[in-house]
Order: C-alpha cells, then structure tokens, then sequence
C-alpha cells in the first residue's frame, strides 16, 4: 500500500442517536487525524443519519480508519468512495458588501454564466448561493475575491456525496 498522501471520501450510515456524531468525530481526533470536512443529515429513515467525511490521508491509515468505524456499534455501514464514481455537491454561500448597482449588475451576469443563484439582495449587498464541487467553489471564492477584495464573507458547508448511476466528475 502506497503513503502518498490522497484526497478520500468516505460516506457512513449511523444511527441516528445523541453522540454518535461526538463518537465518530472522536475517533478521528484521537488518532490525530484531522478532517477536510465532515457533514450529517437524517437520511429517508429518520432512525439513521448518513456522515459524508473528506480527508486527506495515506492508504494504510485510511484502511485501520474504516476498520475502526466498522468496529463501532453505532455504525450500520461504512462506503469508501474513494475510487468509485461519485457525484459530489458542497454548499457555499458568499456575501458581498458595499457594491454599485454596476457590480450587483455583474454579480448577476456572473450567476448566470457560472449557475449561481442569487439567494437576497439589497441596495448595497448581494447574497450568493453555489452548490458545486469543492474544486469549482474554490474558483468561485477566488474570482469574488480578487474582484471584491475585502468585501466578501464566505460560508461552506461539507461536501455531501452518493454513488453516481453513471460515470461523473467528481
């Protein structure tokens, strides 16, 4: 197994109980391992949650992760979704302040070319939702800054991933 370090998704069905999320989290921060990114939600059945965790990890500690959380009672299911096609989606809000009614003009068009939506807006302030990849968001955080440099406020959500019906880009 190779120690290059690598970009891993991994998708974890839980039950859907207080502190499972502390557990999982847990383990991870005990090992001193640190994640990219981690999201939950209630899945279809409200008894199980499903964690969606980005890291960036080499191959052998990866694989003592997965058989540590396959270990845990909590667990019902751990996916690696590593090397397999996936479709994944992070939310990203950005806010921009201070603007002219030509920049919220060009913040439009920019919505339009790059399928941003436009979530609030007011006179001097426009609000912007992108819910791409991780990859794309991070273009999008660089093209608002360098044209609103100081003026941008930035929320993100994790990534949260599924197994595609057929071949995508991640």
């Amino acid at each position: 197994m190779e120690t290059t370090m690598k970009k891993r998704w991994i998708s974890i069905f839980v039950e859907n109980e207080i502190g499972v999320l502390a557990k999982v989290s847990g383990l991870f921060a005990s090992k001193s391992y640190n994640l990219d990114t981690l999201t939950v939600g209630e899945t279809e059945d409200p008894t199980v949650s499903r964690m969606t965790i980005s890291l960036t990890i080499d191959d052998i500690t990866f694989e003592q992760i997965k058989k540590q959380l396959n270990r845990s009672v909590d667990i019902i299911k751990v996916m690696d979704f590593t090397d397999i096609p996936i479709v994944l989606r992070e939310i990203l809000l950005i806010k921009v302040r201070g603007c002219s009614d030509s920049e919220k003009a060009e913040i439009f068009r920019i919505a339009q070319v790059y399928n941003l939506r436009i979530t609030d807006y007011g006179k001097k302030n426009v609000l912007i939702e992108c819910a791409h990849t991780e990859t794309k968001n991070n273009s999008m955080i660089k093209l608002f800054n360098d044209m609103f440099s100081g003026r941008i406020e930035i929320v993100r959500g994790g990534s949260v991933g599924i197994e595609a019906i057929s071949v995508q880009d991640r």
